[in-house]
């Protein structure tokens, strides 16, 4: 079959798409980018907003109609959560819950009747994902989360925390490995929660990793404050793993912390913060932040907003609060207008924009390694971007290709907010 895998939302669903990927390759089926030629459709969708359902609605319908005779697969949190019948009524052919998500491949063929895999199927791990366009690969090391933030919609349609063992997230990332990828991401729900259910932990499986594999970089997703131990900064000490991480603040006031039910305070958030800048040079540290969470008074946006002018965010991920039918935060008093959270919107973004021309000028006159992905054709040669290891995105020129290749690089100026690259 001809397979088009399509996704809306966060890393984890990246992580998916691209294990579904290799799993069609070695069942003997053959990733293509055009949807309009494809036997099979596979969207993976996302809910976390209302925002999000509508352009997972959008996005099914659109893919539909591109193609009408395909067979349309989507899974993910709206597919989740959304009623069969409306999903019907969009031309959905089969729904994979996220609860069978790591059986879709078998599913889809199974619903099919598609033949197991024959003897012929040889495309490598490689050709799944580079045929993607990607040059670092998204390792899901578990799933679901025991926490409940009032706000979110995910731990409903994830469900409870589920770990993949060791053994099999070595495996993969050995394979990858094996087919030129240089970088993997630990994604997942909670993935400072993985192993509560194995009786291991984060820090155990990256150590296992860093022992057992010989992949030259290791990243995190997003991963909560509240799960990082004095024992887990030690892992950056390795410069396998790279001195940047993705921590969610979603609000800089400890009384709006309070009613999100976030487990981590500012004070504690920002002791986090000095350890890992003290610890780590040129450490970068990203986080979401939701804007107009219900009750948000001024006095608390302004305290909020003093909070994160003090922290220095390489990005930040701002998010306008989305009310979600089956939360606890749907049903708080005071909600915010939609005028007064645009408002406080493009007061944030303007910030986040300094902060992150701060982080860029910091890191110029700097000599770093870059990982170089895939260039075009340009007048000099190649044009290429590419990422530092403390997630900078930096580009340059070049007379050869140098896709998939990690050099030292001089950061020599600014454009368009990236890094301007110069190689050594």
């Amino acid at each position: 079959m001809k397979i088009h895998l399509n996704s809306l939302g966060c890393r984890l669903n990246e992580a998916e798409l691209e294990q579904w990927a290799n799993d069609f390759t070695q069942a003997g089926d053959t990733i293509i980018a055009a949807e309009d030629e494809a036997d099979v459709i596979v969207l993976n969708t996302c809910a976390v907003t209302q925002e999000a359902v509508r352009k997972s609605r959008q996005r099914t319908q659109k893919l539909q109609r591109a193609n009408p005779a395909a067979k349309l697969v989507i899974s993910g949190c709206y597919s989740s959560l959304e009623s069969p019948t409306a999903l019907a009524e969009l031309g959905v052919d089969l729904v994979v819950p996220n609860t069978k998500k790591d059986h879709l491949v078998r599913l889809t063929r199974d619903a099919f009747q598609q033949p197991s895999m024959p003897e012929s199927a040889t495309l490598p791990a490689e050709t799944a994902l580079f045929t993607r366009n990607r040059h670092r690969a998204f390792i899901k090391i578990q799933d679901g989360c025991r926490y409940r933030c009032t706000f979110c919609i995910v731990t409903v349609a994830r469900g409870d925390e589920r770990s993949r063992t060791v053994d099999d997230i070595v495996q993969e990332v050995n394979n990858l490995h094996a087919n030129a990828v240089k970088e993997i991401v630990l994604t997942g729900v909670h993935v400072g929660g993985y192993g509560s259910d194995l009786n291991t932990n984060l820090y155990d499986l990256v150590t296992t990793l860093l022992d057992q594999t010989h992949i030259p970089r290791i990243r995190f997703a997003s991963v909560e404050p509240w799960d990082l131990s004095p024992e887990f900064l030690r892992l950056f000490e390795n410069k396998r793993v790279m001195p940047h991480m993705h921590l969610p603040l979603q609000s800089g006031c400890d009384t709006v912390l309070k009613r999100m039910g976030r487990r981590c305070r500012t004070e504690d958030f920002s002791q986090l913060l000095k350890s890992l800048k003290d610890t780590i040079p040129n450490f970068n540290i990203t986080t979401d932040l939701i804007v107009g969470f219900p009750g948000e008074t001024d006095e608390e946006w302004r305290t909020g907003l003093n909070y994160i002018r003090n922290q220095q965010f390489g990005h930040m991920h701002i998010f306008t609060y989305s009310e979600r039918s089956g939360t606890k935060a749907a049903s708080l008093p005071n909600k915010i207008t939609k005028a007064v959270q645009q408002a406080r919107s493009q007061e944030l973004h303007a910030m986040a924009a300094e902060q992150r021309t701060a982080a860029l000028q910091q890191a110029v006159g700097s000599i770093v390694d870059v990982l170089w992905e895939r260039g075009k054709a340009c007048e000099g040669g190649f044009r290429h971007s590419g990422y530092t290891p403390n997630y900078l995105k930096a580009v340059t020129v070049s007379p050869t290709d140098l896709s998939n290749q990690i050099l030292p690089t001089r950061l020599t100026g600014i454009e368009n907010e990236h890094l301007i690259g110069l190689g050594l």
